[in-house]
């Protein structure tokens, strides 16, 4: 097999360990462009191309987000994952795993340095063995073991716990999607946690009425007054697994994305809504809305 086939096989791979480390879709796959260069350019074939790639990858996305983290401080908002709509690398053996470790509020957390996120992508969620681990860091093993440790620790604290019933989840955001096109404020009370957050990631680059909004009464009148408004002037609802969990994706009249929604879901109900408005983070998904010209055409309705 030739170097390029190698790697296309390998691409869902690598793409993966990337967008889990990084949280951006743009920054993922430029990480996988250079590793790519880097094994093109390389006048040696190693012993294990999987091994290789996987460190390499693993390497510049730690450089990225030591990077990132400080344009992230000075972001204009909320900061949210790039959202995923589908996940390239497909396990059926650590299938929870990887769904788990794409969620939006799992990216978010932001207790782990780069490193120790790192490593617990690759053991935790991909399975590598320590050594292999050491090799991409750049740590012994028994380094790596603590890093492990710590970096389960900090994700433990600070986990997400959602409803273990996928089916649960989606019957809920079928009714929440209804309800928004409807304008049902009771029906949109019922489905949400009394502490229900309403956040929106617009980087400055998006209207929205506020970063966040909180409680139950105050999201559903809320949504209840604005969601039936855009359904009157084009804009689409279409439900959408989004980083493992129900969301949805909004699109205006002519197909274009205007934003994302996702849900996260305990006991029945929701707990938060998270909406990724920047046009920024919805390239990857297709031509972006012009959400200011669509803000106007409201006024003017």
């Amino acid at each position: 097999m030739d170097k390029l086939a190698e790697f296309e096989e390998l691409r869902p791979l690598l793409f993966s360990i990337a967008y889990r480390i990084l949280g951006s879709v743009g920054e993922a796959e430029d990480a996988v462009q250079e590793t790519w260069l880097r094994f093109d350019g390389s006048s040696t074939r190693p012993a294990s191309t999987k091994a290789f790639l996987s460190a390499t990858i693993t390497r510049i996305s730690i450089d990225v987000l030591r990077s990132a983290r400080v344009r992230r401080e000075e972001y204009v908002g909320p900061w949210f994952p790039e959202p995923l709509l589908s996940d390239p690398y497909q396990d059926p053996d650590r299938s929870a795993e990887l769904a788990d470790s794409v969620s939006m509020a799992l990216l978010l957390l932001e207790r782990l340095s780069p490193l120790e996120r790192a490593v617990f992508v690759l053991r935790e969620v991909f399975a590598f063995g320590f050594d292999e681990i050491a090799e991409a860091v750049g740590r012994s093993e028994a380094a790596c073991r603590q890093l492990v440790v710590r970096a389960r620790r900090h994700m433990q604290d600070g986990r997400p716990r959602f409803a273990a019933d996928r089916r649960q989840r989606q019957e809920l955001a079928t009714r929440f999607l209804g309800a928004l096109k409807d304008g049902d404020v009771g029906e949109l009370r019922e489905l949400l946690a009394a502490d229900v957050q309403l956040i929106g990631d617009g980087g400055g680059k998006a209207p929205q009425v506020a970063t966040t909004i909180s409680g139950a009464e105050n999201v559903a009148r809320l949504l209840g007054a604005v969601f039936p408004r855009l359904s009157g002037i084009g804009v689409t609802f279409e439900p959408h697994e989004v980083n493992g969990q129900s969301g949805t994706v909004l699109r205006d009249r002519a197909g274009k994305v205007l934003n994302v929604m996702v849900l996260d879901v305990l006991d029945g109900k929701i707990q938060t809504i998270r909406g990724v408005l920047n046009p920024d983070k919805l390239g990857h998904l297709g031509p972006v809305a012009d959400a200011w010209a669509l803000t106007r055409e409201l006024r003017q309705d």
